[in-house]
């Protein structure tokens, strides 16, 4: 087995179970070690423990992989993940529009979440760091957000394109934490809540539908807030008019994000029915932070096909083009 294969797959699968950082950064730079080592080094035992990034773990997992034979530590963790892609939906889908990178509060490079992205098989992936107000998570300023498109731009290749966006906070009035003029220019605005989640569920309701009528948000993200497992502890979901802000998503194009993180679940099986009743389009993404973690789409087509939704409300779903039809076709003076 190839070493930096075994040491990046254990990488991947560490942030998928939402391991310790510096538990998956040590494997990752461990792979980076040894992509750069000739055979007769890798076979080198004396070469291997003098070289930086690679310690007793990491050596154990190279010395197996050279062996011939899956290393155990990597054996355990496939045991642990359990990952068989046995829904229909999955299988369907082409991308995911909700990610982040370590320019705010991911834990990799952009390259290496385009390179997980590529791995899956995915068409395009939306880069959607945080905005500015969310300074815990090193949020963007307008200036850093035109820094990143040039990066962004420079990821894609023949078969996948990494798509230019935000991740940005619904402010207490609706308004939308970043320069109007930069957010039109961005291929996909995700808009959440990430403030004041306890807020009466008049105002919050007036909140979201706010944003979302703006005409400048294309997926309404993780919508309750809830946090239902994980090192977090829990967060009970913020109240607002479900129906209301359905509605007004169904109205304005806006698609329902079911996020795909297992801490989160977000929406709940009982929204997601009154959103699919509102008539309202659906995005399943992994709010990764870690190339792993963008393979916890899994979990969000599993509850999708749980809820009935029928594959063609699911944004993810489409082709590039037609999301990009989608997109522009919301946007003032789109298509």
């Amino acid at each position: 087995m190839d070493p930096h294969a075994a040491l990046s797959e254990i990488a991947g699968l560490l942030e998928r179970e939402r391991s310790s950082r510096y538990k998956s950064r040590a494997f990752r730079v461990a792979a980076d070690a040894v992509a750069g080592l000739t055979e007769a080094q890798l076979d080198d035992v004396a070469v291997l423990r003098r070289t930086k990034g690679i310690g007793e773990s990491t050596l154990a997992v190279i010395l197996q992989a050279r062996a011939g034979v899956v290393p155990d530590y990597l054996a355990d963790l496939r045991t642990r993940a359990g990952v068989e892609q046995d829904s229909r939906v999955r299988g369907l889908l082409r991308g995911d529009l909700h990610a982040h990178s370590d320019w705010s509060d991911g834990l990799t490079s952009p390259a290496l979440m385009a390179e997980g992205a590529r791995a899956l098989g995915h068409e395009y992936l939306a880069l959607t760091d945080h905005s500015p107000r969310l300074r815990v998570a090193h949020g963007l300023s307008a200036d850093r957000l035109r820094a990143q498109r040039d990066v962004v731009r420079g990821l894609g290749t023949d078969t996948f394109t990494m798509l230019w966006g935000i991740e940005v906070d619904i402010l207490d009035d609706g308004d939308l934490d970043q320069d109007a003029e930069l957010l039109a220019q961005l291929d996909v605005v995700v808009a959440s809540v990430h403030s004041k989640l306890r807020m009466d569920a008049e105002a919050m309701t007036r909140r979201m539908v706010a944003a979302v009528a703006g005409g400048r948000v294309d997926v309404l993200g993780h919508v309750t807030g809830r946090l239902v497992e994980g090192a977090r502890g829990t967060r009970p979901p913020s109240v607002f008019d479900a129906a209301a802000v359905f509605d007004a998503c169904a109205a304005h194009g806006v698609a329902v994000e079911i996020n795909s993180r297992p801490e989160r679940q977000d929406p709940p099986e009982e929204l997601i029915a009154t959103a699919l009743a509102a008539g309202c389009l659906f995005s399943i993404d992994s709010d990764a932070h870690a190339p792993g973690q963008l393979s916890l789409l899994d979990d969000g087509a599993r509850r999708a096909e749980d809820a009935g939704i029928p594959v063609d409300r699911i944004v993810t779903t489409w082709s590039l083009p037609r999301l990009r039809e989608w997109i522009a076709g919301r946007r003032p003076g789109g298509a």
